[in-house]
Formats: structure tokens, C-alpha cells, sequence
């Protein structure tokens, strides 16, 4: 189940909630402790972001200052970049919308490309652009890159997260500590991972 921005403040309008107006507090645990890399997921490449910080430090056990992986950042429809981590050369890509997922996955299938980690987002822009999002008018959208600057506010909040990389958010570690196990292990792979398979649309 999801409930998107748009449906959200409609519940927020129909409670009667003014929230300028409420007093601030605590969010309820677990949901009030996030990292930076969580807070990027919404923008095209911060899936990838977000991985690179962990597989960065996994990879040469060196935790380093520097999380930013801009490369992958930015509201094109297809990017690429290799980052030499240790002694690999990643190469990798990003794509938003189903006709530059469709582009990158072509390419690979032809043997054009060749790629360890593909991220794809299907609205343009990652989800700051998708259906579920605030409607502007057209005074507004036409002129503004609106995808461009909410995923601008994402990377701020990022930036200034005490905690910026998934691994280290204490939460998260404390569920694998006490209930999965390992990163990776069977019981997490199990629970956490899906597959799919096509479906009828109605």
C-alpha cells in the first residue's frame, strides 16, 4: 500500500489540521530516525547514491568524508559514470522514464553497454516527479523545473543529516542485530526481497 503526497494533504485538509499551527514533537519510532541516503531516494540516481556510500566504504573499509557521487545526479534521462572503488572500476547508469529505461536496457541486451549497477526510476525525474505529486498550474510548470528543484531540496536535507549513509542508520541496525542477521543473509533475502512477474492490468 502507498499513499502518495497529494493524498496525503487531503487527509491533513479533511482533519481539520492547520499544521503551522500544531506544536512540534517527536515522530514516532522507528519512523523519526532517517539518514541522508534515504532522504535522496526520490530523485533520480539516489537510489545509486545511496548504495555507492555503502558499497564505497564495504568495498575499501575506509568510512571517508566524502559521500557525494554527483555524477549521478541531475534531472537527464540517462546517465553514466564510473567510479574506480578499491581496485573496481564501476561502471554504472541511471535512467528515469520507461523510454530511456528502455534505451539503457536495449543497449545492454545488444552488448553495446556493459554496466554493474542500473538504477531505473519510471517517472522522469524519480519519484519527485511522479503521478502522486502536488499539481502545479500550468503558470507555474511551464517556466519552472519543478523536478529539478524539489530533488535541489532533497540533496539539501541530505547534506544536512548528522547520519548520511543507509548502514549506519541505527534503526536499521538494530533490526538486523536483533531479528535478520547479517547484511545479506538468507533470512534477510527472504523477507526483504521480492520478485515479479507479469500481470494483467485488470
Amino acid at each position: 500500500m502507498a499513499l502518495t503526497t497529494r493524498e496525503l494533504a487531503r487527509m491533513i485538509e479533511r482533519a481539520g489540521m492547520y499544521l503551522p499551527k500544531l506544536p512540534d514533537e517527536e515522530f514516532d519510532a522507528p519512523l523519526g530516525t532517517s539518514t541522508g541516503a534515504g532522504v535522496i531516494f526520490g530523485a533520480t540516481g539516489g537510489v545509486m547514491e545511496a548504495a555507492l556510500r555503502t558499497a564505497k566504504e564495504w568495498i575499501t573499509g575506509e568510512s571517508g568524508e566524502t559521500v557525494e557521487f554527483k555524477e549521478v545526479r541531475g534531472t537527464e534521462g540517462i546517465k553514466e559514470a564510473s567510479y574506480q572503488i578499491g581496485d573496481l572500476k564501476l561502471n554504472v547508469c541511471v535512467a528515469s522514464g520507461l523510454k530511456n529505461a528502455k534505451k539503457v536496457l536495449e543497449s545492454v541486451k545488444s552488448g553495446e553497454k556493459e554496466y554493474h549497477f542500473i538504477e531505473i526510476m519510471g517517472c522522469p525525474g524519480g519519484c519527485v516527479n511522479g503521478g502522486g505529486q502536488p499539481v502545479q498550474q500550468a503558470a507555474v510548470r511551464n517556466f519552472i523545473d519543478l523536478k529539478a528543484r524539489r530533488a535541489a531540496a532533497l540533496y539539501e536535507n541530505d547534506k544536512n543529516k548528522p547520519i548520511r549513509k543507509s548502514h549506519e542508520n541505527p534503526v536499521v541496525k538494530e533490526v538486523y542485530e536483533t531479528y535478520l542477521g547479517s547484511y545479506g543473509s538468507h533470512k534477510a533475502h527472504e523477507i526483504l526481497h521480492t520478485s515479479y512477474k507479469k500481470r494483467n492490468r485488470f
